[in-house]
């Protein structure tokens, strides 16, 4: 009997697509911008042996009523929308997409970087707004990012990335903290390990490239903005459980730091009346971090691939709970 494959975003590719409609039967859902409270649905989810997709939480309750559930693949390296403690009590296997963004995300990093350094969203809106009338003046003086001292808080596979395009790229001294030293990336690019408060007083730049976890939130505090220099520049593309943004809003009111860069708020899509939206001292992008069609149609082809070993009983390119479950 063909097993069916419930797709519950609009994430894959039609090539991608077509590699599953030559194996399964496909429930297909992904024109829904809520697929859990449409039409058919809940039937699918009872019949379906695997789902694909990405956004879409995935509760207890949700996972529970997927009765014939083997295989959840994610488009997406983070696992924040699913209940994997229920997916491990199921032995349903939770595929994700590490590795193919990394460099995709680095470049991300530096871009907000960059722009908040140079204040290129303010700048480029001012010309727009008919306000360049004479040369520029120290009004819209940036800063150097050149040669001056980036604090990286993590330091996986993207944080290594961006280390390499800082160091390499633009002369950066690089300092960074983890939760365990990583001594052939620090001699590979020349980098110092400290700890936390030490990144924060002494770095020009900080940022976040934690994973989002209980033991993350919020660690970007009241306390850590006051720790950091009144010049720093914060930027996030993590997840935004990682900061409190009302510390960060006051921080930025009281000079506290110069500006941030964000790419992940706390709940997204961001409302425009969001403290942090609308400002000059503040860059902030939609959780682009993979957007681009090359990373994403690649996140794609490995979530399918994820997908098509579990069903077929073969080892998962990338398995998150490999370890917690039993095949």
């Amino acid at each position: 009997m063909t097993q069916t494959v419930l797709i519950f975003s609009n994430s894959l590719p039609e090539d991608q697509k077509a590699r599953l409609a030559e194996r399964y039967d496909l429930a297909d859902f992904s024109g829904y911008a809520d697929p859990a409270s449409a039409p058919g649905f809940d039937d699918a989810l009872a019949k379906a042996q695997g789902a694909i997709g990405v956004y879409m939480p995935w509760s207890a309750d949700l996972i529970e009523r997927a009765a014939r559930l083997k295989v959840l693949s994610s488009v997406s390296v983070g696992v924040d929308n699913y209940d994997v403690a229920a997916l491990n009590a199921r032995d349903i296997a939770l595929g994700h997409t590490p590795d193919v963004l990394t460099d995709t995300t680095a470049d991300t990093a530096m871009t907000l970087l960059l722009a908040t350094a140079r204040r290129v969203v303010e700048l480029a809106e001012w010309v727009r707004a008919g306000q360049w009338t004479a040369p520029v003046g120290r009004d819209q003086f940036g800063v150097d990012v050149h040669h001056k001292r980036l604090g990286l808080v993590g330091m996986g596979r993207i944080g290594a990335a961006i280390a390499r395009r800082a160091a390499f790229g633009f002369g950066m001294e690089v300092v960074y903290h983890n939760r365990s030293r990583k001594p052939d990336t620090e001699a590979e690019i020349g980098m110092r390990y400290v700890d936390f408060d030490t990144l924060l007083a002494e770095s020009d730049f900080v940022c976040a490239v934690v994973p989002g976890t209980e033991d993350t939130e919020h660690m970007f505090n009241a306390d850590a903005f006051e720790r950091m220099s009144p010049d720093a520049i914060f930027i996030n593309i993590a997840r935004g459980s990682v900061v409190d943004e009302n510390a960060l809003v006051a921080a930025l009111d009281a000079g506290g730091i110069r500006a941030a860069g964000l790419d992940v708020f706390q709940n997204e899509p961001v409302s425009p009346d969001h403290p942090l939206i609308g400002r000059n001292d503040v860059v902030a992008l939609p959780h682009v971090g993979s957007a681009t069609f090359d990373t994403r149609h690649d996140m794609a082809r490995l979530a399918v691939d994820n997908l098509i070993a579990g069903l077929e009983g073969t080892p998962m390119p990338a398995c998150y709970n490999a370890a917690d479950i039993e095949r």
